[in-house]
């Protein structure tokens, strides 16, 4: 029986061979570079890690930057990506705290998961060569504008304090959320209950006084 229309379109495209074996060569790549930083990662190694010659990186990729930087691409790419469909899939009308909460529970989960490459990221944006090191901090600053906006809401909802220096708190909270990339330890506590802490410490923290407090 032919299937309907609607049913078809719901059935995913299978991945290409290629896709599939640039995202093995990105995974190994994000071990190797958390492990070993620009420098000291071999491409040899990489491509083992991948299943591959060494040679055959280069039908990928065409050079060391290149790799590192569709690399430290992808990481930002998919974090933004997740943070975005989160704060969409909430029920309206959400407040701008639910928005703020939304992307902070969904981009740490996105770093847990992205263990090897948010550590990698972070090792490498200081590493890299200059022009790389430009880009990737232009792509960063762009998913920061997204940040900016759900303080700058929430702050003129009065949902969060007006006294803080708003800079300073998005910088606070994305470096509190991307170090867990290099301490969190899968079993003592899932990712979502660490979510959940941050966000009660950051919301708590920010939250204006109480109606008849000074």
């Amino acid at each position: 029986m032919k299937q309907p229309s609607s049913a078809r379109a719901a059935t995913p495209e299978p991945q290409r061979k290629s896709d599939i074996t640039r995202q093995a060569i990105l995974d190994s790549a994000a071990r190797a570079f958390r492990l070993s930083g620009y420098s000291g990662a071999r491409l040899s190694d990489i491509a083992a890690g991948a299943g591959m010659q060494a040679g055959s990186l280069y039908y990928h990729f065409d050079s060391r930057e290149a790799l590192v930087e569709a690399l430290m691409d992808r990481g930002v790419e998919q974090t933004e990506a997740a943070v975005r469909a989160a704060i969409a899939a909430l029920p309206a009308p959400a407040s701008a705290r639910d928005r703020l909460r939304a992307a902070i529970e969904t981009h740490l989960l996105m770093i847990v998961q992205q263990e090897d490459i948010a550590s990698a990221t972070i090792k490498l944006i200081w590493q890299v060569p200059q022009p790389i090191r430009e880009r990737a901090l232009g792509r960063q600053r762009a998913y920061g504008a997204l940040w900016r906006k759900l303080l700058a809401d929430a702050r003129d909802a009065g949902e969060i304090r007006s006294d803080l220096d708003l800079s300073v708190v998005r910088m606070s909270i994305m470096g509190a959320l991307n170090w867990a990339a290099d301490w969190y330890k899968p079993g003592k506590m899932t990712p979502e209950a660490i979510a959940a802490d941050i966000v009660a410490m950051t919301l708590e923290g920010l939250r204006g006084p109480c109606k008849g407090e000074g």
